[in-house]
């Protein structure tokens, strides 16, 4: 058994945390990670009601009787809008679920800390995925839980500070008093140890659990993702203030070429928003087209290897990271 702040704190075997994927994180896969002993994730984007989310609640909680996290992005968005983001606090207040994954513009800032006292009133957990320290100061002060540090490696949106994990891990741990959590370049039971020997009470991951059987994604991309390695990532975005890491395909050479010719903040967003929609990407994901979209994954799909079961999966990260640890230890006599 593994004993960190995040065990302890949910009450599970493995500190593995699957973090937030937009369409992914569905209440299947949440709930087959977390009946393996780690932290599933059910993504609040996918819905649009407070009614579809709550039975998307209620729906993977028939499916497991372990926690899970809900996964909640504070950013501008077409078709997210701040009411969404305000509704699915509300709803996870009132469902009182386990936790919740936080990104983007801090809460207190989108809701007023009204919303983080009715969240800690309702007992739910909150953890902020930051890259920075100035970030994770502000979100200790105002009442988080728990820290995510995310490095440069990660997929989705890592900050601009263009900070790796190696070095923000031990950095936030040095920061703050509340409990971290690595994030970016997490893959296996060796990088898992690593991020412990950081500092990190747990690490989250997310590209590593599309290529499990229990994602539901089109089989080409899960295969596509064991071909690639960790150089065939692309950062985007950097001309909307809005930076992405990618899959590198046919439309990010689009997106590059377009960012290239530079231009006014409103003539790149009407090239630009096109090619970058969540719907392309959504289709993307149903039909297998790699190049289609961008697929925001990170250079640990470097380490991904196979296609297991989720319980495989993890079972086999915490022996590796056993042995690595216990191997860590019997080097220094």
């Amino acid at each position: 058994m593994f004993k960190t702040a995040i065990t302890e704190m949910f009450g599970i075997e493995y500190p593995i945390i699957c973090g937030a994927m937009m369409w992914l994180c569905t209440p299947r896969l949440c709930a087959a990670i977390s009946n393996a002993g780690g932290m599933g994730n059910l993504t609040a984007g996918i819905y649009n009601t407070a009614e579809e989310f709550r039975d998307g609640i209620r729906e993977t909680r028939k499916l497991t009787n372990k926690p899970f996290m809900v996964g909640i992005t504070l950013m501008p968005s077409v078709r997210v809008t701040p009411e969404h983001h305000k509704m699915y606090v509300n709803t996870c207040a009132e469902e009182r679920v386990a936790g919740i994954e936080f990104s983007g513009t801090p809460l207190d800032r989108v809701a007023g800390m009204e919303s983080v006292e009715m969240l800690k009133k309702a007992g739910v957990k909150m953890f902020h995925k930051v890259g920075s320290i100035r970030h994770a100061i502000h979100a200790e002060k105002i009442g988080y839980d728990g820290i995510y540090a995310a490095g440069i490696e990660e997929g989705g949106h890592p900050l601009n500070d263009d900070v790796t994990t190696m070095v923000l891990t031990p950095r936030m741990v040095s920061s703050v008093k509340i409990p971290v959590v690595t994030v970016g370049g997490i893959g296996n039971g060796r990088t898992m140890a690593a991020a412990l020997t950081l500092g990190a009470q747990g690490v989250m991951m997310a590209s590593r659990f599309i290529a499990t059987k229990e994602c539901d994604v089109h089989n080409n991309i899960k295969e596509e993702l064991v071909r690639r390695q960790e150089h065939d990532t692309v950062i985007y975005g950097q001309s909307l203030g809005l930076q992405g890491r990618a899959l590198k395909s046919k439309v990010l050479k689009e997106v590059a070429a377009i960012e290239e010719q530079g231009g006014k903040f409103e003539d790149l967003m009407d090239k630009l928003m096109p090619l970058l929609s969540g719907l392309r990407v959504k289709a993307a994901w149903e039909s297998g087209d790699v190049d289609g979209a961008p697929l925001m994954v990170g250079q640990s799909i470097g380490l991904i290897e196979d296609i297991p079961t989720c319980r495989e999966l993890l079972e086999r990260m915490a022996a590796e990271a056993r042995e690595n640890l216990a191997r860590a230890c019997h080097a220094c006599g």
